[in-house]
């Protein structure tokens, strides 16, 4: 199980990046939300776009989960 987190602030193409903890590019702690512990990316982009409909996993930590 990993903690996830979205950034509050979306990239160039409008996503809402899901990391999780420990990753490399994880936004300042002013710039993201706490979503919730889970066993895989998939639940926690699930949980991001509950707030921002375009989220999408970060290419470095959440791979599986990254589209754009």
């Amino acid at each position: 199980m990993h903690r996830y987190y979205v950034n509050k602030n979306a990239q160039a193409n409008g996503d809402h990046e899901v990391h999780k903890s420990g990753c490399s590019f994880m936004p300042a702690e002013h710039n993201r939300i706490y979503l919730g512990t889970f066993a895989s990316c998939r639940g926690a982009v699930q949980e991001a776009k509950r707030r921002y409909p375009k989220s999408d996993g970060c290419a470095y930590c959440s791979s599986e989960c990254h589209t754009s």
